[in-house]
């Protein structure tokens, strides 16, 4: 049964971005929701934001090749696919640090309810040490829980943000739409692109038979969790040449495993002179710089937009926020998990379900669909340049992403159906984490089959030259 949903809301960014309307009729979309428990459209929004990246993917093979190409994609695999699970040596790490979760807040749990991100070591002690309480493990949840009886869930979280700080209040749809940063996103698109400097188009390397649509083009990515990893992985399925730059002095997640499928990865502090230095290089020899800080963070050490298009005119760059590039919460941090809860989802789910406590999504949608969009934005930019010229700046948030997954129709008979089993559905490959099981890419290519000519390696294994 074909995706309605799924194919309005795909024809939808491809609009937008104005590419050629006789593509859309190269994909076809398969499956319905539910096809996870939720009241929300997540299979839709998962096989729209995944199609539309594989579909960007075979207008540039047709750019570069002359050659069109039949795609595929069922529902299932794409949301089953956003799941983001694997096992390293028969073992599935658990992404949840025994903190995190949902909290009440105030005199007998009538201050509104906190969701608080405890999955890095130093998110975790800082709010430990806003609540007065010891930093370390050896904290309890009980003891949290009695120390936010002294708080109002939104007084915490401004605190915590203005500590510098990562969590969320947990609001309701109609409480979100009335904030202000609710209002700074109303205008925008999920996906922003727009020309940030004037440059020839660039020379693309000539495709032999076997190659993919990206193949022989570079991008440095300078991301940690979910939704950039998610697009650059994508963007290596697709034949990219893809860099994951980190620093020896940042946390890293179980699910790099996972997500550096297809990458080099290398070292560089930032901090450093030399490393700046040879990050200027790195920028100066690639197509596209996909980055995850906080809007100015990498402004401040040199590498914002207007300074990476003077150092490598025609560049994508591409960059991913919580909240939104322009408004209040602009700067703030912020994880999938934390903006469902401060944008309405846990609300409005548990509502569907029936239930008191909020209700987290069955999956980090947000960031999945973010890194899809990431990549089918890149590629949208890279056609742009490959025509006109120009440089470019991709702009995606999570919070964007959630109003784009409210625009779905509701699921009615959301929570029928149950979790699936991923192990039947893996596939074993060699990696420098031990061995992998992962999901096959979900999007099937009649000419291009996506794939990943690197195993995932722990960071630093690459040196830092292409």
């Amino acid at each position: 049964m074909p995706s309605t949903a799924a194919s309005s809301a795909l024809q939808a960014l491809w609009r937008e971005a104005a590419l050629p309307e006789a593509s859309l009729d190269d994909i076809v979309l398969t499956g319905a929701d539910p096809v996870l428990p939720s009241s929300f459209a997540v299979g839709a929004a998962a096989q729209a934001a995944l199609g539309a990246a594989a579909l960007a993917a075979a207008h540039l093979y047709r750019l570069r090749s002359g050659q069109g190409q039949r795609l595929t994609l069922d529902m299932a695999d794409a949301a089953f696919d956003s799941c983001g699970w694997f096992a390293v040596d028969g073992r599935t790490p658990n992404p949840w640090d025994p903190l995190s979760g949902l909290y009440r807040c105030g005199p007998e749990g009538r201050g509104g309810w906190v969701r608080i991100h405890a999955n890095f070591a130093h998110h975790r002690d800082g709010a430990l040490r806003l609540l007065g309480l010891p930093a370390g493990a050896g904290t309890t949840r009980e003891q949290v829980a009695a120390a936010l009886a002294g708080w109002q869930a939104t007084d915490f979280e401004e605190a915590a943000a203005a500590a510098g700080l990562v969590l969320a209040a947990v609001r309701s749809f109609d409480e979100w739409d009335r904030h202000p940063q609710a209002a700074a996103l109303a205008s925008l698109a999920p996906v922003t692109i727009r020309r940030i400097g004037d440059a020839g188009p660039r020379r693309w390397p000539a495709l032999a038979p076997a190659d993919r649509p990206l193949t022989g083009l570079r991008v440095l990515e300078l991301t940690r969790i979910l939704a950039g990893p998610v697009a650059g992985r994508t963007l290596a399925a697709y034949g990219a040449d893809v860099m994951l730059v980190n620093g020896s002095h940042l946390p890293n997640i179980a699910s790099i495993a996972d997500t550096s499928r297809g990458k080099r990865s290398v070292l560089l502090d930032l901090r450093e002179a030399a490393d700046q230095q040879t990050l200027r290089r790195l920028a100066g020899e690639a197509q596209v710089f996909l980055q995850g800080y906080r809007p100015g963070g990498l402004g401040r050490l040199g590498f914002g937009v207007d300074e990476l298009a003077r150092i490598s005119p025609g560049i994508v760059c591409v960059s991913l926020s919580a909240y939104g590039h322009r408004g209040p919460w602009a700067a703030r941090r912020g994880f999938d998990s934390l903006v469902q809860s401060a944008t309405g989802f846990n609300v409005a789910e548990a509502a569907a379900a029936g239930v008191a406590e909020p209700r987290a999504l069955p999956l980090q949608i947000l960031d999945y669909c973010a890194g899809y969009l990431l990549a089918f934005g890149t590629q949208t930019a890279l056609a742009r340049q490959a025509h006109e010229g120009g440089s470019w700046h991709v702009q995606v948030s999570l919070a964007g992403i959630g109003r784009w997954l409210r625009g779905f129709e509701r699921v009615a008979d959301g929570f029928r159906v149950g979790r699936p089993d991923f192990p039947s559905r893996a596939q074993d490959c060699d990696s420098g984490f031990g061995r992998l099981s992962v999901l096959p890419h979900p999007v099937v290519f009649s000419k291009t089959p996506a794939r990943w000519d690197r195993p995932s390696r722990p960071p630093g294994a690459d040196i830092a030259r292409w």
